[in-house]
């Protein structure tokens, strides 16, 4: 049985003039999905989900959510969409609790609702101690979160959100991720963009790549990245004795046949070039371990998300 979409495009098209934005993009994303949209800037995230969200209309093709098509008039769907754009503007002369209030007020939210979800919203992403400071004031990782709480106030189903990490210091990065990790334990459907493969590696388990605007893969993370790299790279960091663990790995075999196709020694670190899947590579940390290697760190190694957006966009451009 198919996972049900929540959101599904066919041949979503966007033209401007002599540009093709968009180029009959057929995306699935499954209920309950934290969807990483990726594509180099210009690829055509942004013209997307401003048709996701109905704020731009397909030259052609059409767009579903739950399963339902997306019309002009369709104005119960769209409440179950929170959008929040790439740059967004704040209104300077507002309190922030005043700020969401203004929006909820616009969904006819009543004052008891009203006061109750501000609160919440503003606990959630962790504004709830500047409730009553001046939305000029704050920095641009408290107004990023901000927005997300706006794009939350109506307790949409589905978010979608344009390059949400832009121009936020490291730290502002990660409480912006734990957010969206948090987001999608709630049971949203989350569709982030994104040209930060390093952060969305880390938290998505389903992605889409997009190039000049045509989509090159769309499905389950793992899925992918299995589909399109031959070999993995796992890491070994040895306490001691780096030459008897390489010795070692050469000879480490998996489940069968051998596993470890090539291994490079940078220092106390192995890097094994690595042929099976997650049981396989379980086989031979423990036939490792077995033979005594004094092992303090087994990982996957490089940016595997990386190498898989590089290998579909070169492709696309010779």
């Amino acid at each position: 049985m198919n996972e049900p979409l929540a959101i599904e495009t066919k041949n979503l098209t966007k033209k401007y003039k002599r540009t093709l934005a968009v180029d009959h993009l057929n995306l699935q994303v499954p209920r309950g999905a934290l969807f990483g949209f990726i594509g180099r800037n210009g690829a055509g995230k942004t013209t997307t989900l401003r048709m996701l969200a109905g704020l731009l209309e397909p030259s052609t093709g059409e767009v579903f959510v739950n399963g339902e098509r997306v019309e002009k008039k369709s104005r119960g769907l769209h409440r179950l969409i929170g959008y929040m754009p790439d740059f967004f503007g704040v209104y300077e002369d507002m309190y922030v609790w005043e700020y969401l209030d203004f929006y909820a007020r616009c969904y006819n939210l009543p004052p008891a609702q009203r006061k109750k979800l501000i609160d919440e919203l503003l606990e959630l992403v962790n504004l709830a101690d500047k409730r009553d400071a001046n939305v000029q004031a704050l920095s641009r990782g408290m107004q990023q979160r901000l927005c997300l709480a706006h794009a939350l106030i109506h307790e949409p189903q589905i978010l979608l959100l344009d390059e949400p990490a832009s121009g936020l210091d490291p730290r502002a990065r990660i409480e912006m991720r734990e957010l969206l990790k948090e987001l999608a334990a709630m049971g949203k459907t989350i569709i982030v963009s994104s040209h930060i493969l390093p952060e969305l590696a880390e938290m998505c388990t389903h992605i889409g790549i997009v190039e000049h605007g045509k989509l090159m893969a769309n499905g389950n993370t793992q899925e992918i990245r299995r589909q399109l790299q031959a070999n993995r790279i796992l890491r070994v960091r040895v306490l001691t004795d780096s030459a008897r663990a390489l010795e070692l790995v050469r000879n480490v075999r998996g489940v069968g046949e051998p596993s470890v196709i090539a291994v490079t020694d940078n220092s106390a670190t192995l890097e094994m070039e690595f042929e099976g899947d997650d049981h396989a590579a379980a086989m031979v940390l423990a036939e490792l371990v077995t033979r005594g290697a004094p092992i303090a760190e087994f990982s996957e190694g490089g940016n595997a998300l990386e190498q898989v957006f590089l290998q579909l966009t070169t492709a696309e451009n010779n």
